[in-house]
């Protein structure tokens, strides 16, 4: 395995549309949401690892989630859990993991990858990110693995590339916000956009240089700490400094900037997990395509469902389509598929 490859693993989130199964205190990539005998992040870190030396992978998380993490990964240190004592979006976790990763390893090459994405084909999975490292070893690349966008998905930021080019990789000609219905529908008929599903591949030269550019306040603040990084010192420092960055993500905060950003079409099937509606698209269906989790159920005029408990408890339903049925310790949640979306909504309001 080559030593300087490096992963960052994201495990941070609280996956409110999946609630109520993900919560605040386990959200949903702790779980093993498609019946597999994996949780979200094992199958993640397992299809990492498979290009990556094991030590070499580092998980930023928030702090709460620290023993969930060394307790569903035992093979890593805790060195290796980076601890985000505050939520600060994608841009100062990446900034903060690179410079460690560059006091370790200048001539290091990085994947920013999310820890609850479920990807089938694992072996093309490998063949792309290969690939990915390959062209930023040798160039100054800022790198994203663009999806094979399936339908007009209004959920999903793209990425839109030059028809014309036709390198493998291609360069970037702008990443485009979340669309509507129409737009989107224009974007695949046009043949040149691509779903951002959050993957990054780069030189830990280039990213660091990027934020140099881009965000010079916040690669500063971080800067503060290079002597500390990788030491015992380097737990305080973030106590100390990680609130002061900004809440930014690393598209708006670097890659919608760059120049030198480019993208390889994925060649495997993705699903971000985002809902429990594209939870039901990669479970197995009964004949009117009702997707069943630990479950034992009776159903009758329904069709389209998706339903779960976290027993074996008998579930009996009649006249019931596209409903997300979720029977979870102390909460019953029947809900619209339609309108999955609303379900952080209702999250927050349930807080209040």
């Amino acid at each position: 395995m080559n030593k300087n490859y490096y992963a960052i693993l994201m495990a941070g989130g609280v996956g409110s549309r999946f609630w109520p199964v993900s919560t605040t205190d386990f959200p949903k990539q702790f779980h093993d949401m498609l019946g597999a005998g994996e949780t979200l992040i094992q199958k993640t870190f397992s299809r990492l690892a498979k290009l990556i030396p094991v030590e070499n992978i580092l998980i930023l998380t928030n702090e709460k989630y620290n023993h969930i993490v060394l307790e569903q990964l035992p093979q890593v240190k805790q060195d290796q859990v980076l601890l985000e004592p505050a939520m600060r979006n994608t841009a100062p976790c990446i900034l903060y993991a690179s410079m460690k990763i560059k006091k370790q390893n200048p001539d290091a090459v990085m994947v920013v990858a999310p820890s609850d994405h479920w990807i089938e084909d694992e072996a093309a999975f490998t063949r792309n990110l290969q690939q990915c490292f390959d062209f930023c070893s040798a160039e100054n690349a800022l790198m994203t693995l663009g999806i094979q966008p399936t339908f007009p998905n209004t959920g999903f930021g793209y990425i839109e590339f030059d028809k014309t080019d036709n390198n493998a990789i291609k360069k970037v000609k702008q990443f485009r916000e979340k669309p509507d219905y129409e737009t989107a529908k224009s974007f695949l008929e046009s043949g040149n956009f691509l779903w951002n599903g959050g993957i990054f591949i780069w030189s830990v030269k280039s990213i660091t240089e990027a934020f140099e550019k881009f965000q010079p306040q916040m690669n500063a603040l971080f800067n503060k700490g290079w002597n500390d990084y990788n030491t015992s010192a380097e737990k305080e420092f973030i106590a100390e400094n990680y609130a002061n960055a900004e809440n930014v993500s690393i598209d708006y905060a670097v890659m919608e900037n760059a120049s030198n950003v480019y993208v390889l079409p994925a060649t495997f099937d993705w699903n971000d997990l985002g809902t429990w509606g594209s939870l039901h698209e990669k479970l197995d269906k009964d004949s009117n395509h009702n997707a069943v989790v630990n479950a034992i159920v009776f159903l009758e005029n329904a069709s389209h469902n998706i339903i779960r408990s976290d027993t074996d408890k008998l579930i009996v339903i009649d006249g019931l389509t596209d409903y997300i049925i979720v029977d979870n310790k102390d909460t019953l949640l029947i809900y619209p598929k339609s309108k999955e979306q609303e379900i952080k909504g209702v999250v927050s309001q349930l807080k209040r």
